[in-house]
């Protein structure tokens, strides 16, 4: 079943410089088809200025198409009425937590999203206990946002879209400011919303070892789709990724890398665990070199 849709979308903008009376036109989008099914983790990959930061906004009704359409539970974002039944589907994680986070204490950040759409006070309580649970932020419900980690920060946002119960998140390169750690601690609460609470989870990023295990990935290149499939499919054509200025997963790459040397290496060894119980078995002296 599909959650979100997009037919050949078009979004441009306008942008006028010194001394000049034509606003010059600027394409974003151009002709951008994508399907995404409920429940799925879905990566959508690209440089900066690619298009993709601007893709996840129409997705979730904060921008309107110039051209094209785009569905969200079958409900069309250009129809004004469809509005708020849209932010209620979809939420959006942004990249910087402090733009999003707005209370004094991480239960009332979380209860914005919520006392906002008339949820009577008894379910927000509820809701708050239950986002932060899913977060792991329960330990933390009564302290100020402003005394936490980036990476708790950006748990404590995901909670406030959390709180307004979406059926699918879009995750604007959330990990994009945090450490290490506080990537990993991110990726895995996402990761966990998605595999056990069944939301749909859009993740926008340049990095695509973030994505490596999704579902399905886009590829955006200049406001256009340039590559799509299962991560699989895309390992395939590293090639076509790397011209795109996308580096692999690192065991992706080494697994590329010794192939392009030569190295007779059985299509079925997909990632470094495989490759190195494959390296132990085969010997240094056993290992072909395909010269062909």
């Amino acid at each position: 079943m599909k959650i979100i849709e997009t037919l050949n979308l078009i979004f441009k903008y306008k942008t006028y410089t010194e001394n000049q009376e034509t606003p010059e036109e600027k394409t974003v989008l151009d002709d951008v088809s994508i399907s995404i099914k409920k429940g799925d983790f879905v990566g959508i990959l690209g440089h900066n200025g690619s298009g993709k930061s601007t893709l996840a906004r129409q997705l979730t009704a904060l921008l309107q198409p110039s051209g094209g359409t785009v569905f969200i539970k079958n409900m069309d974002s250009s129809r004004p009425e469809n509005i708020i039944p849209i932010r209620r589907t979809a939420g959006m994680v942004f990249q910087n937590p402090d733009n999003q986070i707005i209370g004094n204490l991480v239960e009332e950040d979380v209860a914005f999203g919520p006392e906002n759409l008339g949820v009577p006070t008894e379910q927000i309580w509820t809701r708050i206990a239950e986002a932060l649970e899913a977060t792991g932020m329960t330990a933390y419900r009564e302290k100020s946002p402003g005394s936490l980690s980036g990476g708790q920060k950006q748990k404590v946002a995901i909670a406030g879209i959390l709180a307004m119960e979406p059926e699918c998140i879009v995750f604007d390169e959330p990990t994009a400011m945090l450490d290490p750690r506080g990537r990993k601690e991110v990726l895995d609460a996402i990761r966990h919303l998605n595999r056990d609470k069944g939301i749909t989870v859009i993740y926008i990023t340049h990095h695509i070892e973030e994505v490596e295990h999704a579902d399905y990935i886009y590829v955006m290149n200049e406001g256009q789709v340039a590559m799509e499939g299962r991560p699989e499919q895309l390992w395939e054509q590293a090639d076509a990724i790397r011209a795109l200025g996308i580096s692999l997963p690192f065991d992706k790459e080494l697994l590329f890398l010794l192939r392009q040397g030569g190295m007779d290496i059985p299509a079925e060894i997909q990632d470094g665990r495989a490759l190195e119980k494959f390296l132990l078995q085969s010997g240094p002296g056993n290992i072909e070199q395909d010269n062909s």
